[in-house]
Parts: structure tokens; C-alpha cells; sequence
């Protein structure tokens, strides 16, 4: 079993990892706002990420001799009789997390990759970490539940940033060149703010396009232009939709940690005391397969049905659908040798290493800025509110790191679950 032993080199794998597991969602959200089929999408996506998972796990995993306290990956996967509970655990896990990724797949069309990924990491925090401690008990509690507060904390304030950017954008398509203007002769009934009808958009012509060749990012036009390509359509959607389904898939994502972790270091005693407990590259497999397995299912359920807008499609149209092919494929390439590298990583880097990918997120917002125009042109109040979001969120990732304690490892194979418990990414990102 390959273990990576140099820490300099696990804290390079770490950041690589930090920089590939929150670039993949803009990737699929990318190609969601250009008019694919999230189903379609999602289908290709897990191919790759599955493919990069198994490989990962396969060639590390059997690396070297195999020893009698340290079976290799496949002496372990002939064992399954023996070590069932754990395998039926990392399952577990891999359930939980595939439908976490099918959930945020939509939150991140109604409530943006910024508020989706910061609400859902705090989230797992909150409730995963929460569980991993009395699990285990490694962490100075004095230190890692003022962090979780701080977390809290951040999870009220993404919801008060979706609220006021929504009210933003309301406020911005009310007063278009295209929406009758309000004066004092207009009847009383017709005096409510009025928002272009998605079903009638094509009929919409702008005055900033006529003048500009350009619309610019912010702009109830630049509003309009993506609503009426993208494939999820938002408008007229309740803010509530979005938040709660943010709320779902944090929820989703917090179970898996702690599924993951009784799976390799067995604290509740499932397995016979003969029996070695599951290693990790094992257990990835395992909870990569069942995370597959759900999510395909799902998806190719949902190809023939309308869900969220999204209109039904057919095993053929995805074979034909070679549009954005590429990127989704890339982006599942991007999540499984995330998820690798940190496991490689946490080998050596320990905690520290491994709470800095909580900090993910703060990738996503990034590039939800740059590629996508969020918060472009939104009012003071919302940028005040997504200043102390992010503040208060890398304030609570700096908390969560400095309350890492040393690992009371229950076997060999758990010398590196300290990259599991609290990563977020594991639970967001091995979507395979």
C-alpha cells in the first residue's frame, strides 16, 4: 500500500487537491448555464470521476507487498464476507455523498456557487465534525466548537446574501427598459412590479445590446440573456427553493464523514475482533462505487422525466449530445484525482493539511465571479453581507485547522483518516 511519507510534498498535494476540488463544480455549472441537460452532464461527469477513482485506489492500494497486518486493495476486496458491516458502512457513506452531488447540482442554478458551497461546507462542519468528534475525540474542544460557531455563523450569513442578491436581481429586472413604466395614469392593478415572463424572452430586445455589442454582467439584460439559455431555469423560483435545497445537500454531505470513518476505524465494534478493519484506499473504492451506482441511477430515472423545469430527454439524445462533452468529462477527472490527492496528501500532512481543504468553497466563489458574474452591479448591503461571509468562513476554516489533535490511529490503515473526517470535499466532490 502506497503511503506518502515527505510533508512537504503531501502539503503540495493538499493545495492541489484544495485548487481541483473547488474548480470542478464551476465546470458543471458552466456547462448547466449554456443550455446542457444537467442529466446528460451528470452522466459524463461520473464516468470520469469513477474511472479516476478506481485507478487511484487500484494502483495505490496495491502498491508494494501485501503484509499480513496491511492486506493489499484487492486481498481486501476478497474479504468482504469477513468485513461486511465496514464495507456496508463506506456504502452508506457513498450514498449519502452521491445524493449530496445530485442536490447541489440544482442548488447551485438557484442559490449560485458561492452561498451553495459556503453554506454546505459550514454545514458539514457543524453537524459531520460534530459527529467525528464524539467519535472520536481528537480534537481540543475548547478550540473546535468556538470554530463550529464561527461556521454557524457563516451558514446564516449565505442566507442572508442569497436574499438580498435575489432582491437584487428582482429589483434590476423591474425597472428594464422592456417592463411597463409606472406613471401616475396607469391603473392601480397595474402598478406591481412587473418580471419578463421566461416562456416569452425571445421576443425581448435590448437597448444596451443595440448599443453596446455587449452585455454586461450584473445587468438585468446579462439576467435575462442567461435565463434564456441555461438549462435550469430559476426565474420566478422562491428564494426558499434554493436555500432549502442548499440545506439538503449540506445535510447530505455531513453524513458521509462520519459513515467514512466508521468504516475504517470501526468504533462501534461491528467486526469480530479477528477481522482487520477496512483500509482506506478499500473503503474509497467501495463508497466510490455505491456514490456511482446512486447517482447514475437517478439520473438516467430523471432523463425521462421533467424535474426542476428541466425537460426529459432519452439514452439516445445523450449519446448524440457531444455539446460541452468534454468539460464534463474534464470535471470528473478534476474531482477523482482531487479526492486522490488528498488522500495521498493526508498520509504525511495530518490534520492541518487536511481542514485547509474546508477552505475549497473560497476556490468556487472565485470562479463564480470571474466565469459567471455573480454579485456583478449588486447593491451595498450585498456586498457588505458577502464580505463577512467570506471573512467569517476562512476565519472558521483557520479555527478548525488549530483545533486538530494528534490521531489515535485504531489500526494501520487509518494512518491517514485524518484526511477524511472533516473534509468537505470528500464529501461535496468524490462524486463517482
Amino acid at each position: 500500500m502506497f503511503v506518502v511519507e515527505d510533508r512537504g510534498g503531501a502539503v503540495a498535494q493538499m493545495l492541489a487537491s484544495l485548487f481541483l476540488l473547488g474548480t470542478w463544480p464551476a465546470l458543471l455549472t458552466l456547462l448547466e448555464r449554456r443550455g446542457r441537460l444537467p442529466q446528460h452532464t451528470y452522466l459524463d461527469y461520473s464516468i470520469t470521476n469513477l474511472l479516476a477513482a478506481v485507478v487511484l485506489a487500484a494502483a495505490l492500494g496495491q502498491a508494494g507487498e501485501s503484509e499480513p497486518d496491511m492486506p493489499n486493495f484487492f486481498t481486501q476486496l476478497t474479504q468482504m464476507k469477513d468485513n461486511w458491516p465496514s464495507v456496508l458502512f463506506a456504502m452508506t457513506g457513498g450514498i449519502a455523498l452521491g445524493l449530496g452531488n445530485l442536490i447541489s447540482q440544482y442548488a447551485w442554478a438557484f442559490a449560485g456557487l458561492s452561498v451553495t458551497n459556503i453554506i454546505c461546507a459550514s454545514l458539514t462542519v457543524v453537524l459531520g465534525t460534530t459527529i467525528n468528534y464524539f467519535l472520536d475525540g481528537i480534537n481540543r474542544a475548547e478550540i473546535l466548537f468556538p470554530g463550529v460557531a464561527c461556521f454557524l455563523v457563516a451558514i446564516f450569513l449565505g442566507a442572508a446574501v442569497h436574499s438580498s442578491n435575489a432582491k437584487d436581481d428582482e429589483e434590476k429586472l423591474s425597472v428594464t427598459s422592456r417592463v411597463v413604466e409606472l406613471t401616475s395614469d396607469v391603473a392601480d392593478t397595474d402598478k406591481a412590479k412587473l418580471l419578463p415572463n421566461p416562456e416569452n424572452m425571445e421576443n425581448y430586445d435590448y437597448e444596451d445590446e443595440k448599443t453596446s455589442g455587449q452585455v454586461q454582467p450584473g445587468t438585468a439584460e446579462f439576467i435575462i440573456q442567461v435565463e434564456k439559455r441555461r438549462s435550469i431555469k430559476v426565474f420566478g423560483s422562491s428564494r426558499l427553493l434554493g436555500l432549502s435545497l442548499v440545506f439538503l445537500a449540506g445535510t447530505c454531505f455531513s453524513l458521509f464523514s462520519p459513515a467514512i470513518n466508521l468504516a475504517i476505524n470501526d468504533q462501534w465494534h461491528a467486526l469480530r475482533k479477528s477481522v482487520l478493519h477496512l483500509g482506506v484506499y478499500t473503503a474509497f473504492f467501495y463508497f466510490s462505487v455505491s456514490c456511482f451506482v446512486l447517482g447514475v441511477s437517478l439520473k438516467l430515472w430523471f432523463l425521462y422525466r421533467l424535474m426542476a423545469g428541466v425537460p426529459a430527454s432519452t439514452i439516445a439524445a445523450y449519446a448524440r449530445d457531444w455539446n460541452g462533452r468534454h468539460w464534463a468529462l474534464l470535471a470528473g477527472l478534476l474531482c477523482g484525482f482531487g479526492n486522490g490527492f488528498q488522500f495521498m496528501g493526508g498520509q504525511a500532512a495530518g490534520y492541518a493539511a487536511a481542514d485547509a481543504v474546508q477552505a475549497l468553497p473560497l476556490v468556487s466563489t472565485f470562479w463564480g465571479v470571474i466565469l459567471f458574474g455573480e454579485y456583478r452591479r449588486s447593491s451595498r448591503k450585498t456586498y457588505l453581507l458577502l464580505t463577512a461571509m467570506l471573512l467569517t468562513f476562512a476565519m472558521a476554516v483557520t479555527v478548525l485547522i488549530s483545533s486538530a489533535g494528534k490521531m489515535k490511529a485504531y489500526n494501520a490503515h487509518a494512518k491517514f483518516i485524518v484526511s477524511l473526517h472533516k473534509s468537505y470535499s470528500m464529501e461535496n466532490h468524490s462524486c463517482n
